[in-house]
């Protein structure tokens, strides 16, 4: 078989995608977002909102859409910039259901059941309707990091085990068609802020949780986010210290703060003597950090020739590399060209 030619990029190439559902908070920015700001001129960017992904868990016409354009407005609004990081809606670049498909005959059944996500989301369900999308997802998944030749992929802990199963898909596939893949890493993202619920400070801040009590949105009004500081949990002590295992509460608002000001929340807490005062900091902060993302945000909206503008120069430089992978990948098998 002749020798396959991979697209090795100059510089390291990383691959970061988000699901479009359900608002945006404040533990996503400081603990993910705001790093790929940062990121974006070091690396070879690219972020995609999976919204092939996000039709495992809703199935009411007209959301995903509405949820996909809101994502993107964010993403642009944190900072982002279009000419720098490329970012996509994933079902604006039809390589990644093609190039799916061969990885799910590339999977094992197995494989696929093995999959803790799989089997902790079927669980959480039981009783309704459960998609096979949610046993095939990884496949989907592995399209999405393998369609543009990703070095690095940074995740939490909970997503190590999909990036491991691409690398055996990479792997195997390499090994039967010849070197088509390149096979990715997982990486630790840089450490962001440490953001937990303000009702729950033992966990982590979730549009999940029960309450949107102790989650602070980036669309949430000046007062509102107030008012959700203010009602933060803290402890019966009175001392502000920096001491997540006994104080969780306070610490958790010292770690926002922190990451809202860029200054240590040990030296933080030496300011405070009393939580009210550190609530009422605290807020403040983060409506400072928040109000010109809103700003750029309700821009955007408002102006939906401008956020698809946006969006199609994503999906044009996200295509240019996917379509190369795909036949690549086709030429590797041996596909007859069309």
């Amino acid at each position: 078989m002749a020798g396959i030619a991979l697209a090795f990029t100059a510089v390291t190439r990383v691959l970061s995608c988000i699901q479009p559902t359900g608002e945006v908070h404040l533990g996503n920015y400081l603990g993910a977002l705001r790093n790929w700001v940062i990121g974006q001129s070091a690396a070879d960017a690219f972020h995609g909102i999976v919204d092939l992904h996000a039709l495992t868990v809703t199935d009411t016409p007209g959301v995903i859409g509405n949820e996909t354009l809101k994502l993107a407005a964010m993403l642009f609004a944190v900072g982002l910039d279009p000419e720098v990081a490329t970012v996509f809606v994933q079902s604006h670049v039809p390589e990644h259901a093609q190039l799916g498909w061969v990885m799910e005959c590339t999977v094992s059944y197995g494989e696929l059941s093995r999959m803790t996500q799989f089997k902790d989301k079927t669980a959480k369900r039981e009783g309704h309707f459960i998609s096979a999308g949610l046993f095939t997802y990884p496949a989907l998944q592995a399209a999405d990091i393998l369609l543009y030749d990703a070095n690095e992929v940074p995740v939490g802990d909970d997503q190590r085990q999909h990036i491991e199963i691409t690398r055996d898909i990479a792997l195997r596939f390499n090994h039967r068609f010849g070197e088509t893949f390149v096979v990715p890493t997982a990486v630790t993202p840089p450490a962001g802020a440490r953001v937990m619920d303000l009702q729950d400070p033992t966990s982590k801040m979730s549009k999940s949780a029960d309450s949107d009590a102790g989650c602070v949105y980036l669309t949430d009004a000046p007062e509102v986010i107030s008012k959700k500081f203010k009602r933060a949990v803290t402890d019966s002590e009175t001392e502000v210290r920096y001491d997540p295992e006994t104080k969780p509460g306070v610490s958790n608002l010292l770690d926002i703060l922190a990451g809202a000001t860029g200054q240590a929340p040990a030296g933080l807490a030496e300011r405070y003597t009393r939580y009210g005062d550190l609530k009422v900091a605290t807020a403040e902060a983060v409506i400072d950090v928040i109000r010109p993302i809103q700003d750029r945000y309700n821009d955007l909206l408002t102006d939906q020739a401008e956020l698809t503008r946006l969006l199609r120069i994503g999906a044009d430089k996200a295509r240019h590399v996917a379509s190369a992978t795909l036949q690549r990948t086709y030429d590797a098998i041996g596909m007859l060209p069309a």
